[in-house]
């Protein structure tokens, strides 16, 4: 691991710890375990700490999508399954999540950074396309115009359980919306 990603995990780590105020250099520095001055040296503001932190969280939700595979064919509860171990995979990262969701709410008058988390990330066009092929293999109609929602949907309930917002059944939840889609075929 190169001294930028130890920069990076430490601000993800500040950040779900003590919220986006507690990143600060030095504070990256200590935490990281680096000499005073080392995070000046990669990013030299602060929105180029922020900067460097959004990457290395886009970075993870990318990872999060390795070894997905939806089959082309799926049961309702079948795609229940999978969208709900795709949450589960993705909460895991508890601390990743926790820093994401702070710093949407941080940099909501940064549209460049904010993206970068957001509608705009990297992740974002192969997780909706993931979306789109199992509502498909569940023969949704227009699985084009429903998988933006469903990938909505699922970062709704990974900021439920990241915050421990409320108890939320997921697996409810999908199964409700999955079931209030059209289908191409009658049920």
């Amino acid at each position: 691991m190169g001294r930028r990603d130890l920069i990076a995990d430490a601000g993800v780590r500040l950040i779900a710890r003590s919220g986006v105020h507690a990143l600060t250099h030095l504070a990256v520095d200590a935490e990281a375990g680096l000499p005073r001055g080392s995070t000046s040296y990669y990013a030299r503001t602060r929105r180029d700490l922020i900067a460097l932190v959004a990457g290395r969280l886009s970075e993870g939700s990318q990872a999060d999508l390795d070894g997905v595979s939806i089959p082309a064919a799926l049961t309702r509860a079948e795609a229940v399954r999978a969208v709900v171990g795709v949450l589960d995979h993705m909460a895991a990262r508890e601390d990743a999540q926790a820093a994401r969701f702070a710093l949407m709410f941080e940099l909501r008058d940064d549209d460049e950074l904010r993206d970068a988390l957001t509608a705009r990330a990297a992740v974002r066009a192969p997780l909706t396309a993931e979306a789109e092929r199992l509502l498909r293999a569940i023969d949704v109609a227009d699985p084009g115009t429903h998988a933006p929602d469903l990938v909505g949907l699922i970062d709704a309930l990974l900021m439920y359980r990241t915050a421990r917002a409320a108890p939320v059944n997921a697996v409810r939840v999908v199964s409700a919306y999955l079931g209030g889609l059209p289908t191409n075929a009658p049920r």
